[in-house]
């Protein structure tokens, strides 16, 4: 079965930077289109970034363009999010998603078909 695991989350203070990153098994990682969204108690789901399985085109929500940035390493199944300036609304579970689905809508969660648990990213300031 797909099993996909976030890591890299914790406490930052706003202004910093933290990397996560999201390990893939079960699943033929280069095929698969990966996402990354949060998800917190007040605003629920929202997207943050995505990347293609080939070429690898990105796409981001407006709330992190510039300051985020998606990459995989097909090589490890791994897909990474390398998160800087980040600003207090940046806190909330960060998720990892997948699907084999080449879809125009990467940015809309019912794309996808598995998902991780998430890791917590929380800023302080």
């Amino acid at each position: 079965q797909v099993q996909l695991v976030e890591s890299g989350g914790g406490l930052v203070q706003a202004g910093g930077s933290l990397r996560l990153s999201c390990a893939a098994s079960g699943l033929d990682f280069s095929r698969a289109t990966m996402g990354w969204f949060r998800q917190t108690p007040g605003k629920g789901r929202e997207f943050v970034a995505a990347i293609g399985s080939s070429p690898g085109s990105t796409v981001y929500a407006d709330s992190v363009k510039g300051r985020f940035t998606v990459s995989r390493e097909n090589a490890n199944n791994t897909v990474y999010l390398q998160m800087n300036s980040l600003k207090p609304e940046d806190t909330g579970v960060y998720r990892c998603a997948a699907t084999y689905k080449r879809s125009y809508y990467r940015n809309r969660g019912d794309t996808y078909d598995y998902w991780g648990q998430g890791t917590q990213v929380t800023l302080s300031s």
